[in-house]
């Protein structure tokens, strides 16, 4: 039974003037699914939870991102410049391998390369933009 003093955590939420689009993204990324209704309808219907907001769910039926629809979104500029990334997400592998794996899915998924790390003894990592600009890491990192 979860402990009731605390609020629990029940997903994070991305803005985004595209709430299908990095639905997908995140989707793919992930292997995440969607909510129940929240699918993308068939080719040439229309979207109206992809005009609002969206929720994706891990294997096991957890919410784990949502997406907000918005009308308009300042670009991040971090690590340089007067937009901070305010928030990213960490995702993490287990080697090397997985890390360029990754780095090459990421980038064909449609993420954009922000700082190379990859080379670093200590912590080998790669950021990137998603395709709303948010900021997010890959790195290596044991399970659990």
């Amino acid at each position: 039974m979860p402990d009731e003093t605390y609020p629990r955590l029940r997903h994070v939420v991305l803005d985004t003037t595209d709430a299908r689009g990095l639905a997908e993204f995140y989707r793919r990324l992930l292997g995440l699914t969607y909510r129940p209704g929240d699918e993308p309808p068939a080719a040439a219907e229309p979207d109206p939870a992809g005009s609002d907001w969206l929720v994706l769910r891990d294997e096991a039926g957890q919410p784990r991102l949502a997406f907000q629809q918005v009308a308009a979104l300042p670009e991040v500029t971090w690590p340089a410049g007067p937009v901070p990334q305010q928030l990213h997400l960490d995702l993490t592998v287990p080697d090397v391998a997985q890390l360029d794996a990754q780095h090459e899915r990421a980038l064909a998924l449609g993420a954009r390369l922000l700082a190379d790390r990859s080379a670093d003894p200590e912590e080998p990592l790669r950021v990137y933009a998603d395709p709303a600009g948010h900021p997010f890491c890959v790195f290596i990192a044991p399970p659990g």
